[in-house]
């Protein structure tokens, strides 16, 4: 199948991040699927937000998880980026949800402690999305490793960062495959200042999972990870990116 385009936070680079007119965005410049980023409110909601405060995008230094819905909804989490984005608001998961067209799918980031997965469960089998347009990832393995269990029809990856060392690249892919193995996962998610290369991809599509890149706004880097022939490539730009490509 063809790379994915993913749009990270949405059409993040134009819109403010993970919020509605960002999702939508994405969506009509053809992205193929859009991630964005969760937390749970003080009263048990989904929202649909990067940090754990609403500081970057609401100017208020307040964390998500001690807000009401209502509470949040009353912040403008558009303004900081654009004028012309004032009054957007944090959506739900629940929303973000209902942007979703047929045949794409939503990557959707579990910042929350595992407390937040009966509500996150719920949130998706309430959905209208098949199971095949959901897509959990996150850092946490022991999480990841929970979803998949309440969620095995979808496909579940676990968010994996490199660390450069005098040794090399950490941590090695075998080490990630085997531990992706291990929890039941179908996918990695790792980020593109890493080693991928040929021998990378065909390491992890020989192990049965798929792989998955971030954040790349660079159309050469990105030409190299479709040639190595990964799974999907997140951006910030998904219009652009996907002009400069094809």
């Amino acid at each position: 199948m063809p790379t994915e385009i993913i749009a990270h936070r949405g059409a993040s680079r134009e819109a403010p991040e993970n919020t509605l007119a960002s999702i939508h965005l994405g969506w009509e410049q053809g992205a193929d699927a859009v991630e964005i980023d969760v937390h749970q409110s003080r009263d048990g909601h989904m929202m649909v937000i990067h940090d754990s405060t609403t500081r970057k995008t609401a100017r208020l230094n307040r964390r998500v998880g001690i807000q009401t819905l209502a509470e949040l909804k009353a912040l403008d989490a558009g303004r900081w980026k654009n004028r012309r984005w004032s009054g957007e608001q944090i959506p739900t998961l629940a929303e973000a949800f209902a942007t979703v067209p047929a045949g794409k799918r939503m990557f959707v980031e579990i910042k929350c402690s595992v407390d937040c997965l009966p509500q996150f469960v719920s949130t998706v089998r309430d959905s209208l999305l098949r199971p095949e347009q959901v897509v959990p990832i996150g850092f946490h393995l022991t999480t990841m490793r929970l979803i998949k269990w309440a969620l095995p029809e979808c496909e579940v990856c676990w968010v994996v960062a490199f660390r450069r060392s005098l040794r090399g690249w950490n941590p090695r892919v075998e080490s990630i495959i085997a531990k992706a193995k291990e929890a039941g996962l179908d996918g990695i998610d790792v980020g593109a200042r890493g080693p991928v290369n040929d021998a990378f991809t065909r390491k992890v599509h020989e192990a049965g999972l798929k792989l998955y890149i971030w954040t790349v706004d660079s159309p050469a880097k990105a030409r190299r990870l479709i040639a190595a022939g990964v799974d999907g490539i997140t951006t910030n730009r998904p219009g652009w990116l996907r002009g400069q490509l094809w």
